[in-house]
């Protein structure tokens, strides 16, 4: 197949490899921003309610390249950077992206949205930690992270159509007064172009960095747990930092935050579920996972969830906290797991 001879090209070894790697991170996030481009668009040429292109496809859109790494290293027998982007994504959103947010921004939150959403972060966390124990991801946590997915995405769903009857009035009176631009069949052409290139090329993309990413750390004498959850982990996780950075500069640190939570349960509740059915229900947790990754995710999440719903505000002192613990758990990982 096309995919399976795309990642093993390489040229000029480990430069080569580095050159791919980082092909497919760019790859990745401009195919991303495409292919949300071009969902939206068909969203809206079909009459689909905002609310719901914005608690699906964009959701979906902005974890898929960690599903797609994950998916693929697993399916390649390399379990270990298949955990590892999937747990790394989440500490990587919460102890960097999510606490440069705090440090620079700081936003006051909604305790009830926020609530259900911290709680099930920490569920999630906890659940991951106590199974994991047995060096193993199965069948069992597998099913109930889908029903918690499932729990999420009703209620996210539910939430935003009680926002989205809230502006109804508003949105009616807008069409009414402006004309709609039909379509032409020009323009649906190129978004339907660009919703299968978008999708193919973060598939393509997801591809190239999983293979050379393994490449890279067979050639650098490192495991691929290390590789998971720095080049991997933060790489998938771009589309986060854009939107947090974004959120920086306009001073809307709440869409940050709210975006990287929501990323965050999408990363531990699907693909780790996924990936365990793709290995037969006996997904292999690593030694550095269950000893340091996972635990250091249940850390940052008890830090970013529990001072907030106390204070009803993300704060700099937080943000500190979970970006010094980052920054130590990464240098611990290249030292006693490399």
């Amino acid at each position: 197949m096309f995919l399976e001879g795309l990642g093993t090209w390489t040229f000029g070894g480990i430069f080569g490899a580095i050159a791919l790697l980082i092909a497919g991170l760019i790859l990745i996030i401009k195919s991303g921003d495409i292919f949300v481009d071009a969902s939206a668009w068909m969203a809206d040429e079909f009459h689909v309610p905002k609310f719901l292109i914005g608690v699906t496809i964009v959701s979906f859109a902005t974890t898929l390249p960690e599903l797609l790494v994950s998916i693929f290293a697993v399916i390649e027998g390399s379990y270990d950077m298949g955990i590892a982007n999937a747990v790394g994504s989440v500490t990587a959103n919460t102890g960097l992206i999510l606490a440069i947010s705090a440090i620079f921004v700081g936003c006051k939150i909604d305790r009830k949205d926020f609530g259900i959403k911290g709680f099930i972060i920490l569920l999630t966390s906890i659940i991951l930690f106590a199974f994991c124990l047995s060096k193993s991801f199965g069948i069992i946590p597998s099913i109930l992270f889908l029903i918690i997915f499932v729990i999420h995405m009703a209620i996210t769903i539910k939430s935003a159509m009680k926002k989205d009857r809230d502006v109804t009035k508003v949105m009616e009176i807008a069409e009414e007064v402006t004309e709609t631009k039909k379509s032409t069949k020009k323009d649906k052409a190129i978004n339907i172009f660009k919703f299968i290139f978008g999708a193919l090329g973060i598939a393509v993309g997801a591809k190239l960095l999983v293979d050379n990413a393994t490449e890279v750390a067979s050639a650098l004498n490192i495991s691929e747990g290390i590789v998971g959850i720095t080049i991997v982990a933060i790489g998938t996780s771009l589309p986060e930092l854009v939107t947090t950075i974004t959120s920086i500069v306009k001073k809307q640190g709440d869409l940050g935050v709210g975006n990287v939570i929501g990323a965050n349960i999408i990363d531990l509740v699907l693909i780790l579920p996924i990936c365990s059915f793709i290995a037969n229900g006996n997904l292999i947790v690593s030694e550095q996972a269950y000893m340091l990754d996972i635990p250091v995710l249940l850390v940052l999440s008890l830090i970013a969830v529990v001072p907030t719903l106390i204070f009803k505000k993300f704060n700099k002192i937080q943000g500190i906290g979970m970006l010094v613990i980052y920054i130590a758990y990464v240098a611990c990982a290249a030292i006693f797991f490399a």
